[in-house]
């Protein structure tokens, strides 16, 4: 099926303009093949409730972007419960050298996810059927057989999930050192987390423009002996 342009290369930079971002024309051209996507394979399977292509480039692409307008994520990236691909395969667009990892367990939005990166060009993006604690326990059990390359990631992002502290503790132990975890939250559950996971060290959250309570909380991962020490100065 041809691509249908919903928008034009200057309606999405004005749309994008609140998020302070700097895409090239090609990036902004992987924007609106993106979105075509979205909006036409919505109508057969329940990717977004979000329905206008001006309200899903701000909900969407402007909100998974922003983190570029501050941070460069490089290495391996892995996203958790991608879904239509927020933020984990927009920021690809961003930062096409980043090596993602997609884990979504749902089988159409999977074959939706490479669709996307088929027709947007991308490389070194694998989709992934498991959920996170799946996924981590693969990976220790490749150890346990005698593999020592057990895949740590520079980076980790994840938006709109559940029981996020859980997920917070979880994805630490699959961060290198100095790794982030990049979430998108509520401001509850960033005062939350900040607050009760320790094997991170938080960010202040900072608000995702055009929001009243979307927030990103950024936490490295630190070592055992700092966090230890960290808990010692409380």
């Amino acid at each position: 099926m041809a691509l249908v342009a919903v928008l034009t290369e200057r309606d999405v930079r004005d749309l994008l303009g609140p998020f302070d971002l700097d895409l090239t024309s090609y990036q902004i051209g992987q924007v609106i093949a993106y979105l075509d996507l979205l909006l036409r394979w919505n109508e057969k399977i329940n990717l977004t409730a979000v329905r206008t292509p001006e309200e899903c480039v701000t909900r969407h692409f402007g909100d998974s972007l922003y983190l570029s307008s501050w941070v460069e994520l490089s290495g391996a990236s892995l996203d958790i419960g991608s879904r239509a691909g927020f933020p984990g395969l927009a920021l690809k667009i961003a930062f096409p050298g980043l090596a993602t990892t997609l884990l979504e367990p749902a089988a159409r939005k999977r074959a939706f996810l490479k669709e996307v990166v088929r027709a947007c060009g991308m490389e070194s993006v694998e989709v992934r059927s498991e959920r996170l604690d799946e996924f981590l326990g693969r990976c220790r059990a490749r150890m346990e057989g005698g593999d020592q390359k057990r895949k740590r990631f520079d980076s980790i992002t994840a938006r709109a999930v559940g029981q996020v502290r859980r997920l917070a503790e979880l994805a630490a132990c699959a961060l290198m050192p100095g790794g982030r975890l990049c979430l998108w939250v509520g401001h509850h559950q960033a005062v939350e987390v900040g607050r009760d996971v320790r094997s991170l060290a938080w960010e202040a959250p900072r608000p995702v423009p055009q929001s009243e309570r979307r927030e990103i909380l950024i936490g490295a991962r630190i070592s055992v002996e700092s966090a230890r020490k960290h808990e010692d100065d409380l």
